[in-house]
């Protein structure tokens, strides 16, 4: 595989995402005669097809795939090299994408702003979805870091702890249990729940802390996607959710919602910036870590103060 060059894996990437040749060659700025022998050639070195050709598009083979992982790593390599390169030249710049599940838009905005003051070069690119999707980008390196609740074991990855929250029980101020001390879990498990999907991480959690509650699993549940709906829903009805405190905090200190004082809650849980062990630690990503250990918890609302406001 000695004589395959860069700009035949190019080629064969650019295959993949355009699924044509055509497309291919335009995002290439080459012709489609060209982005054909590229791949010809590379396929005559690797003496196997690269992809299999349908009337409605080009497929990678088994073969394909793995030509496709090599070439990522050597991307990655390369750009590792740049933001090393320009790091021993004292230049802070460069790009960086990070996902996040759905909660740290609560706090997301003040804490990337800070980061963008302290690294006016970087380009900082934020995706924030449910954990699954987060996890799949992490898994297939859409995105440099994951920032979770709970790192993934589906995968090797390396976990760092920025900062806590807190999971509890909250109301509207209405509700009949707001002000009531010591709420034992059996009382608090006849309300009507409004909660997140099962593979969300404070849906897994509600699981755990109601589990040897017989029957609870099952009910008087409200699934919903968003936080917002569920805010909303609370808002108007007599249920309660649960929820990472962070998430309500506008609300509690409004005086429109109430954290319960539930026995066994809140749940202290941390925050973790998450990568991947095959993924080189970049001076990038390991400045946006180190600002994320000594600045990231500045972002969180103390939960303590949230007491206070829902008292």
């Amino acid at each position: 595989m000695k004589n395959i060059t860069f700009r035949q894996l190019k080629s064969v990437r650019a295959i993949e995402k355009h699924g044509k040749i055509v497309g291919a060659a335009k995002v290439l700025g080459l012709t489609a005669p060209a982005v054909t022998l590229q791949l010809k050639q590379i396929e005559a070195e690797a003496g196997i097809s690269l992809f299999d050709r349908m009337a409605h598009g080009m497929f990678p083979t088994e073969a394909g795939h793995a030509v496709l992982s090599a070439a990522r790593d050597i991307e990655e390599r390369l750009a590792q090299l740049g933001e090393e390169l320009d790091a021993f030249k004292g230049v802070k710049r460069g790009h960086i994408a990070v996902g996040a599940v759905s909660t740290v838009k609560y706090f997301a905005e003040p804490m990337i702003s800070a980061f963008a003051a302290a690294y006016p070069n970087v380009s900082l690119e934020l995706f924030i979805e449910r954990r699954a999707e987060t996890v799949e980008r992490l898994r297939n390196r859409t995105i440099d870091v994951a920032l979770l609740g709970r790192p993934p074991r589906e995968f090797s990855v390396r976990a760092a702890i920025f900062g806590e929250h807190s999971l509890v029980a909250v109301s509207a101020r209405h509700h009949p249990l707001v002000g009531k001390h010591a709420i034992s879990k059996a009382e608090i498990a006849r309300e009507h729940f409004y909660l997140r999907s099962p593979d969300s991480g404070t849906r897994i959690f509600f699981d755990r802390f109601m589990s040897e509650i017989p029957g609870r699993a099952d009910g008087p549940n409200t699934e919903m996607e968003s936080i917002e709906d569920i805010k909303r829903a609370i808002l108007s009805d007599n249920g309660v959710a649960f929820l990472a405190a962070h998430s309500v905090a506008a609300e509690v200190q409004a005086g429109k919602l109430a954290i319960l004082d539930v026995i066994g809650l809140p749940i202290r849980r941390q925050w973790f910036a998450v990568t991947r062990t095959d993924r080189a630690m970049t001076p990038l990503i390991a400045a946006f870590e180190k600002f994320l250990s000594s600045e990231g918890e500045k972002f969180l609302p103390d939960f303590f103060g949230l007491e206070d406001a829902s008292a």
